[in-house]
This record gives C-alpha cells, structure tokens and sequence, in this order.
C-alpha cells in the first residue's frame, strides 16, 4: 500500500517557501528547511512496510502545474495523502487536499501541521471534501490510519484525528506523546533515499548541511513559540547520546560533502548531562573533525558546557535574546533575564563560538522606546549575525489569543506573509502601526549589517575561513536588495 506525502508548492514564482521555519516564510537570505516533521512521518510508515512516495514541491522549486502533473504521474495506488501545512499556506494548502480529494476519490486525504493542530474543526470547515487532520505530533497518526487503511479497520478511529464522517466532525482523544524517540527511523537514512540534499540551504551554516532533531518538547513558556504549543508539547523527549551520534556516524558514511549538521530541536543544550556526553562521544568517534555544527541554545547555557560543545565541533549556537526590555521579557514568560543574556555573549567570546542572536518586536508592552532599546542591545552586544523580526501571533499560542483577544490582529492567514512570500505584519498596537513594526526591523538589519566595523568583521572571518567568506557572500547576495532598499 502506497502513502503519499506532500509538501506544496507555494509562492513558487518568488521563491521557495519554508513551511518548517518557525515563522514560516519565503526567507531573504535563501534558507530552506528540510519538512522535517513530514519526512519523520514518512520514515515512520516506510519503517512500518509501507511503500512511500514524498514530493517536496518548494525544494525543486515546482509551480502547481508541475506539481500536479508530478502527482499523477507517481499517485497511482495511493491509499492515503498526507499534505503538509502552514499557517500563511492554508488556504492554498486547503485547495491541494481538495483537489487531490478529486481525483483520487477513493484514497483517504489528511492535513497535518501546527495550523490544523491548532484548529482543526475550522481547518476541516475550510473544506468540504477533507477527511481529517493530525493534531500535534503525527508520526504515529499517520501510521496508524495507513495500518486501519491496509488491515481493514476504522481510519477514523485512530487516537489524534479529528475527521469529517457522514457530513459530521468529530474529535478522537489525542495520540500520546512519543516517548522512545530511538524507535523513530534517521531522517538522514530517508533524505538519502528520496530527497536531494542538495536543495536545502542554511544561511548560517557551511553548504550542504543535515539537520536533524535529537529530542522534541520544550521545557520553557515562551508565549509566541508555535511549535511546543501546537506540535511537541513541553516536556522533553530526548533520544540516546548513542543513538544520535549513530545517526552522525551514518552521515559521515554516506554523505561525503556534507560539512555542517544543525540541531533543530527548540533546546538541544537543555539536559547539560545529555549534551556533555553527546560532545564526549562526538570526540571519541572524531566527528569533531569530519562536521561542524549548529543549534538552538537558551542564555542559560554556562560555559563548561559551551567549552565541550566547541571541542566537539560546535561553531554557532541560536539564542533567541527577543528583546533588551525585561519587563517585556517577563510578559512573554521567556523565563531570562538580561543578566544572563550579557554573561551567555561573554562566555560564548570566551569559548570561541559564534552567535547568530534572533529579536523580535510587537510582544506585549511593546513601545516605540522599547524596540530602541531591543536595537541598543544588538547592537551592544555585537554579535556574528542577528534577526530582527516583528510578532507573528500564530493560532494556537499564548500570543494569539493575547491579540486576538485585544484586536491587535488585522487581516486573515493569507496576510501572515506579503505577495512575495517575505514576512507580514499582521499586528497593530496602542501606538505602533504594523507598518512601523516592520520598517523598525528593515532599519535595524541596515544598522546592524551596514557598519564599517560589521563589514570589517566579516572580512577577517572570511580570511580565516573561505568557506565562511563563501557562506556569508551566498547569504548576503540574497539578502543586499533588502538592505539597500
């Protein structure tokens, strides 16, 4: 039995559209993410005998005419459809299902991702040909209603759908949580089968690069995080030290150019135990010396383990500082303070790790004076790189309900990105308008990226590095038309 699962095409004539992103977007520096939830699904059903056939529209990137034209040449025999979605994408992606619905009438047609998470009687509303959705984490749902579909049981049954049946939506008891997370198959094992490596692209990291998660859950309460609040939950999923660095080994093998690896768990630095051991194994497998690697961690990393992390091969870690006001810090429940935020960039000097440090403007309390003092504090703290963004208040999310709540949020899902496919702003505030949000953070990437001092900077790590001068020239030529606007 043939699942088939989509990743669609959208915005294709601007770009290439990164669902997996947690503002999902066509990004200005050229980023693309794997779909790494969808191919965790897929890698679970083939694990389970199922043939699988995916199509990551964005990644090539197809138009929907090829798209279409790639499904049926390839959907013969399909049994279910598994289409990923987004938030900006859901009513493109609604259109997809329904047509996929259409021409294979008697295949089973399912959404999955945080949108339908969130809201997944409206998702289905949306529609009227749509089976079901996936809430949260779906590796588990999608096999076990492709099991139901091959065996001759009820795929309306499975825990984690919610599902239209005789006209009616209904809601089953959520899937548990993944806990053995060692049983889920390397995502690197599927994308060598069936994905081109080659299509991905990471701004901050050496081209080609892997990534993969290591656990799932997020043990902080930021408001706005969309992916703890309608995917992995807040509890920490870890796999084995062991387990990990097989998966790294694997790479290694069968990759030959890959040079980076980043780490997309939300926290990966979280269990210091865990992360010291993983770094010891990496040492003693010289892996440190074959990849370097990337990956989230929260300001509360402390410098022995940063030190360990860049014996290991580190090079970057992604903190999101969010803002230089801590009364807006408290309010988003970020649970840092700018304490930590000033020794986190001092021992990261320390240890020789570079910091690509994310801000965002638009949180509750948020003033004209308070996103200068967000700036202030980039520009003190001087960082490799840096990100400005405005809010996004994703369904699902503290944040959205806050301004759903208050009327701060102007305009419907397709308003979350611009016609190009590049960031919206969807929020107007007592005393800042959407608009000012947004040219706040134009004019803050300028004064950050336009320094002599900036550019002096990038020189000298180029000269150490070629392949970093290689990597920031790619990233910046993507990125210079929106500097000099």
């Amino acid at each position: 039995m043939k699942v088939f699962f989509v990743n669609p095409s959208f915005k294709a004539k601007y770009g290439r559209f990164s669902r997996e992103n947690r503002s999902p977007t066509v990004t200005r520096s050229g980023t693309l993410y794997y779909p790494l939830w969808l191919i965790y699904a897929a890698a679970v059903c083939e694990k389970d005998g199922f043939e699988v056939e995916f199509l990551d529209a964005p990644a090539k990137p197809m138009g929907k005419k090829e798209q279409y034209e790639y499904i049926e040449k390839h959907g013969e025999g399909t049994r279910l459809f598994v289409v990923n979605t987004s938030t900006p994408s859901i009513v493109s992606d609604t259109r997809c299902a329904d047509w996929l619905k259409k021409q294979y009438p008697d295949a089973f047609v399912m959404l999955v991702g945080t949108h339908p998470s969130a809201l997944p009687e409206e998702t289905l509303n949306n529609s009227k040909l749509l089976d079901a959705v996936a809430r949260h984490e779906y590796d588990y749902i999608v096999r076990d209603v492709a099991r139901a579909l091959r065996d001759g049981g009820d795929p309306f049954a499975v825990k984690g759908l919610t599902y239209r049946k005789n006209g009616e939506i209904s809601s089953n008891p959520d899937m548990p949580y993944i806990t053995e997370l060692d049983e889920i198959p390397f995502l690197s094992e599927f994308v060598k089968k069936h994905l081109n490596y080659k299509d991905y692209f990471f701004a901050a990291g050496k081209y080609p690069e892997i990534q993969i998660f290591t656990g799932r859950g997020c043990m902080a309460r930021c408001n706005f995080c969309v992916y703890p609040q309608t995917m992995h939950g807040h509890v920490y999923r870890m796999r084995s030290p062991e387990n990990v660095v097989a998966e790294l080994v694997y790479i290694a093998r069968n990759f030959p150019d890959v040079r980076e690896i980043v780490f997309e768990d939300d926290t990966f630095t979280m269990k210091k135990d865990r992360m010291l051991e993983i770094c010891r194994l990496m040492i003693k497998k010289k892996l440190n010396k074959r990849f370097r690697w990337l990956c989230n961690a929260r300001v509360n990393l402390d410098l022995e383990t940063m030190l360990a992390m860049k014996e290991a091969g580190c090079h970057l870690i992604i903190p999101g500082i969010e803002s230089g006001s801590q009364e807006i810090l408290n309010n988003i429940r970020k649970g840092t303070t700018l304490k930590q935020v000033h020794e986190y960039v001092e021992n990261a000097r320390t240890a020789g790790l570079q910091i690509h440090a994310c801000y965002m403007v638009g949180n509750k309390g948020e003033t004209k004076e308070t996103m200068e003092e967000t700036l202030r504090l980039a520009l003190e703290l001087d960082t490799d790189t840096a990100q400005f963004y405005p809010l996004l208040p994703f369904p699902g999310t503290e944040a959205y309900f806050w301004a759903k709540e208050n009327g701060y949020i102007r305009g419907g899902y397709t308003d979350y990105v611009k016609e190009d496919g590049t960031i919206n702003c969807l929020l107007e505030l007592p005393g800042i308008t959407g608009e000012e949000m947004v040219r706040f953070c134009d004019e803050a990437r300028k004064k950050y990226y336009m320094r002599p001092s900036y550019i002096a900077h990038r020189l000298r790590m180029g000269l150490k590095d070629p392949s970093d001068l290689k990597r920031s020239v790619k990233a910046f030529s993507r990125i210079w038309k929106f500097l000099i606007k």
